[in-house]
């Protein structure tokens, strides 16, 4: 039901419709003409058929009639009546009634009784004109159901006649009597049937022949291109800007086709520039969104190490002075002979813990100063092996192993190599802390001269951080360390003081990092001119080596 649904709305089936519909009216109209006059045609020649007969028959039985030999008249009418188109001749008197008939049971009977009879209960009788003064026509369906054709022509008192010895009419008389012609005309409707068959048929073939060579026509001059037109407009308002109509005409479909591919092209070049600008515009929101929050990370933080640092500063300065009076009388108590050995003791803890106040109090002073680097041209692969010497102690203790790998021809930097001592020393000892149960360190160092940059990663094997302190790492004061490690309870400090280093020095210093499976600290700094360093006689040389 869908699919006779979706045809009785096709344009094919509308159009196949209404043209079948106007040929059969028109082939209709052209068949009633031509079968309505040629049917006039044939009674007309029927007509005059008769006609033509009947003034035969009284020109062919004038000179028998003159003889006064009824009998051969008689003869002859008979004989004329054997034609098929003939059915009965009859001779009337001028009283109306029948003197001959080749229908014998006639004889003496009126001619209104022979019409009634002619025509039966049920019959039709028409009038006609007739061509002669003397003949009268008329058509009628007899009590069988055929149609007749009635010609009547007067048999005129002529001068031959009257002078005749056979003559008994007086000449005052003009007509003798009437001869009565009956012609049938079944044959006339077998021909007009035929004919209307004949028209039928060749309507029908016509129509056929037509629907067919028009639907041809149309289902590849419209049909199949407005489908083409309709699929590829569809394709459009699905964003398919790729394809293309092939244009198989150049009248007015042709030109819609290539209005429509030109469409396209506009189309799809509009999209990708929009899609480009989008992506251009998402990537400079991007870009810009990551240096408004660097700038108000830095900002933040700026402000917070600022006041932080005027805090600890003051602080710093108070407790100094206190503590260095509490440690000197602590070392004078510690040194007095008169204690015992667990006073003794007593007075070293003190001892101990004062001077580890103090070395707080020094971190916090360190980390309040904002000093400016004394930058010199230094080869970082040589500050790095300096400050191995001074962990690498520290790193067999705890088992851990140290690999190097340095790359070729590193250049020199300008950095004070002071400071990035102490970066490296607290992102070293950080590395060993994470590892107490021992674990493999591993220090990179490459170039990358796209960015002018000498990038050192620091990567260790041991308990990593979690996600939700990698972003916290730097911040003063934080530390993941839970737990003394060698007597020495982290601070939060030395992070924030190495990332303060290496801002101070134009470069970054970032970290990832897996829990359970370790962490990779990687530092970049600028390099401002490409002076390969000269190569350290006890510089490993690039290969990885173990401490």
């Amino acid at each position: 039901m869908k699919k006779f649904g979706a045809l009785s709305h096709s344009l094919i089936s509308k159009f196949i419709f209404r043209t079948g519909l106007v040929l059969l009216l028109t082939i209709s109209l052209f068949a009633s003409f031509n079968i309505s006059t040629l049917k006039e045609v044939f009674l007309q020649d029927a007509k005059d058929d008769v006609e033509t007969l009947s003034e035969i028959i009284l020109h062919t039985t004038h000179f028998q009639m003159l003889e006064d030999n009824r009998t051969r008249v008689y003869e002859m009418i008979d004989e004329v009546t054997q034609h098929e188109k003939i059915d009965r001749v009859r001779l009337y008197s001028t009283e109306g009634y029948v003197h001959f008939s080749t229908q014998g049971d006639e004889i003496g009977k009126t001619k209104e009784e022979l019409r009634f009879s002619d025509q039966g209960d049920v019959s039709e009788e028409m009038t006609v004109e007739s061509n002669s003064q003397n003949s009268n026509r008329r058509i009628f369906v007899n009590s069988q159901g055929v149609e007749i054709l009635s010609v009547t022509t007067a048999i005129d008192n002529k001068s031959p006649c009257y002078t005749a010895a056979c003559h008994v009419h007086s000449p005052e008389i003009k007509t003798l009597g009437y001869l009565e012609v009956q012609g049938t005309l079944a044959k006339i409707g077998v021909q007009a049937s035929a004919y209307r068959d004949s028209i039928a048929i060749f309507g029908g073939t016509l129509m056929l022949i037509i629907i067919i060579c028009l639907s041809w026509m149309t289902q590849s001059m419209v049909i199949d291109p407005v489908r083409d037109l309709l699929l590829h407009a569809r394709k459009i308002s699905n964003m398919e800007l790729d394809s293309q109509l092939q244009l198989k005409s150049d009248d007015e479909i042709g030109e819609l086709s290539e209005a429509f591919n030109t469409m396209t092209v506009k189309l799809k070049e509009a999209r990708d520039g929009y899609r480009e600008l989008n992506e251009t515009l998402e990537a400079k929101v991007l870009e810009r969104t990551e240096e408004i929050e660097k700038v108000n990370y830095q900002l933040a933080r700026s402000e917070k190490l600022a006041s932080l640092g005027e805090l600890v500063a003051g602080i710093a300065h108070e407790i100094n002075n206190p503590l260095g009076g509490i440690l000197m009388f602590a070392n004078l108590f510690a040194e007095d002979k008169r204690l015992g050995e667990d006073q003794r003791a007593d007075a070293m803890t003190i001892v101990h813990e004062t001077k580890r106040c103090a070395d707080i109090v020094k971190r916090l002073l360190d980390f309040s100063r904002t000093s400016i680097p004394d930058k010199q041209l230094k080869s970082l692969a040589n500050i790095m092996e300096n400050t191995l010497a001074l962990v690498e102690h520290h790193a067999a203790v705890n088992d851990v192993e140290i690999i190097r790998h340095y790359g070729v021809n590193l250049p020199n930097i300008e950095v004070d190599p002071t400071q990035i001592e102490q970066v490296f020393i607290n992102l070293l000892v950080n590395a060993c802390h994470a590892m107490p149960l021992g674990g493999r360190l591993t220090i990179t160092m490459r170039t990358d001269p796209q960015r002018d940059l000498l990038i050192t990663s620091i990567e260790d094997t041991g308990q990593g951080i979690s996600e939700e302190n990698l972003g916290r790492i730097f911040d003063p004061f934080f530390t993941t360390k839970n737990q003394e490690l060698g007597g020495v309870a982290g601070t939060g400090l030395g992070l924030s003081v190495s990332y303060g280093i290496i801002q101070n020095h134009g470069g970054h210093i970032k970290v990832q990092s897996v829990v359970d499976q370790g962490t990779v600290f990687t530092v970049e700094l600028p390099v401002a001119k490409w002076i390969p360093a000269e190569q350290d006689a006890g510089l490993p040389d690039g290969r990885a080596s173990t401490a």
